[in-house]
């Protein structure tokens, strides 16, 4: 190792999200849906991972890119949560 440091696994595992977020929102619409709900699904969970292991302030930083990242997802579901009918890109 150079320099003895070791990344925590909850960072480790925040990189491989954010770079599979973004290997999903290259693919075509129709082909975001399943890989995406399950990166929309994990990111909760993520997040209080990485609070337990770094503090609640890394963990807000994490919030505020997956809520950059799933904006649009986030929206749908907000506008749907207050029964509007959003329209469904294609």
């Amino acid at each position: 190792m150079c320099g003895g440091h070791v990344v925590s696994l909850s960072l480790l595992l925040a990189a491989i999200w954010a770079i599979s977020a973004t290997l999903v929102a290259f693919l075509p619409m129709r082909y975001q849906y399943p890989p995406g709900l399950v990166l929309l699904v994990a990111a909760p969970c993520l997040l209080v991972y990485i609070g337990v292991q770094h503090g609640i302030w890394v963990a807000l930083l994490g919030l505020f890119g997956f809520v950059s990242m799933f904006r649009n997802p986030l929206i749908f579901f907000w506008r749907m949560a207050r029964g509007e009918k959003p329209e469904v890109p294609r």
